[in-house]
């Protein structure tokens, strides 16, 4: 972080699960920001990343937290619903970053700002604590919002897979079929039909 710079990090949770939405995180950190649970969100035990997102949302500068729901999931493709959530978490964060950290390959610029100060990382999480902090309120809020769903959907079991390809979501989709939250272009090997 350079001296006076206001640097966002962004990360995104739930890329990989086949219903619900993805959500993406923007966070400006203090520059003298430290704690010894923070790391990337995956490496976090769950427990450790209920007890940081308080403590994230208190000290951040500016913090916020996008969904991107099912269908424009599908009409985007994952990457680029992943991208926009982030970009729509940078647009709420107040004051404006005058540089953003993003986790992964791939962003684009964007907004009326048209930033353009941006460096993708490649397991940024594990780098860069802004970012690591935007895992952790991204995974949360995720976590938090498939929970609340599968009080809806009891039959797929989300409050255990949250939404991932697991055995047991998997084979419920067999038995009950999709739900409206299934994202559509993801397309399970085990659930497509066998010539065999």
């Amino acid at each position: 972080m350079e001296p006076g710079r206001l640097e966002a990090g962004c990360d995104e949770a739930g890329r990989g699960p086949l219903a619900g939405p993805v959500y993406a995180a923007a966070v400006i950190l203090p520059a003298d920001f430290h704690h010894p649970l923070l790391n990337d969100s995956k490496q976090m035990t769950e427990k450790a990343r209920e007890e940081l997102r308080p403590i994230i949302e208190a000290e951040a500068v500016s913090w916020a937290v996008e969904a991107v729901q099912p269908e424009e999931i599908d009409k985007l493709n994952i990457l680029w619903a992943s991208v926009t959530g982030m970009q729509r978490a940078v647009l709420r964060l107040q004051p404006a970053p005058a540089f953003l950290l993003i986790d992964g390959n791939k962003f684009r610029p964007f907004g009326p700002y048209g930033f353009k100060d941006y460096r993708t990382v490649v397991h940024g999480d594990a780098t860069y604590a802004s970012i690591a902090a935007a895992s952790v309120l991204a995974k949360t809020y995720r976590d938090a919002f498939m929970r609340e769903l599968s009080a809806q959907f009891p039959q797929y079991g989300w409050e255990r897979n949250m939404g991932y390809p697991t055995a047991e979501h998997i084979e419920a989709i067999r038995r009950h079929g999709y739900s409206p939250w299934h994202r559509k272009s993801f397309h399970v090997k085990e659930l497509e039909p066998s010539l065999f």
